[in-house]
């Protein structure tokens, strides 16, 4: 995880036992949060990353849990925060902030992805994200350029930072279902299985009936990114 002193990586561990036959345990597979976070969708099981562009991890986990997501029940949803620690943070709010707004997600964030970590761009300057996002094919560059230059964009960063700061985020990538079970993930593949498991836990717990899988869109592209960042 990247924590707030940016720490060096920490060697990937294996994962022996399965959650198929034991159930998750608080302390071991997830914590409760001391101070819940309000879902932004009261009505839905919300499964809430913190993130950043800049972090390695999320780099590497960001692929697993897109994909992870799109197997989730109608009644669910994945939110996804910037942290913003410090204002030089604040750029790579920013893209984040205009990638959630422009509905890109899917497409987006492999591509801003890259840029920061293998064409090495400094994504988090505005005028550097600007060059660069013009130039791309992979997302509908002109959709999240309109995003990032709207009066709300800052805002909305702004609001990342809030949000860090209020719920004392510390590490990333860092998962959160229901505004309040923190999953502790040993590693990925794990912390999806955690993910599910929390996720029906909450579902139990508010008295909510089964859910159905949740429909794909007939066509693909902006579509599919909306529905899926719902």
């Amino acid at each position: 995880m990247m924590k707030k002193s940016m720490l060096a990586l920490a060697s990937a561990t294996v994962f022996a036992s399965s959650l198929a036959q034991a159930a998750i345990q608080e302390g071991t597979d997830y914590t409760v949060l001391s101070k819940s976070i309000p879902q932004l969708q009261q009505n839905k099981v919300e499964v809430l990353e913190f993130f950043s562009y800049s972090c390695v991890h999320c780099y590497h986990l960001d692929p697993i849990l897109l994909k992870h997501s799109k197997s989730f029940a109608a009644d669910t949803y994945l939110r996804t925060e910037h942290v913003v620690w410090d204002p030089s943070m604040l750029g790579l709010a920013r893209i984040a902030a205009a990638v959630n707004a422009s509905g890109t997600k899917y497409q987006a964030n492999p591509a801003i992805f890259n840029g920061m970590f293998e064409q090495k761009a400094n994504l988090g300057d505005p005028e550097t994200f600007k060059s660069w996002a013009a130039k791309q094919t992979s997302f509908d560059s002109a959709k999240v350029l309109a995003a990032f230059n709207s009066v709300n964009n800052p805002i909305d960063a702004k609001r990342m930072q809030d949000l860090t700061a209020q719920n004392g985020i510390d590490a990333t990538p860092m998962l959160i279902v229901g505004g309040k079970y923190r999953v502790k993930m040993r590693d990925f593949n794990q912390g999806m299985q955690v993910v599910d498991e929390l996720i029906a836990k909450v579902r139990q717990e508010r008295g909510m009936q089964a859910a159905a899988p949740r429909v794909a869109p007939k066509s693909i592209g902006a579509a599919i990114a909306k529905s899926a960042n719902r």
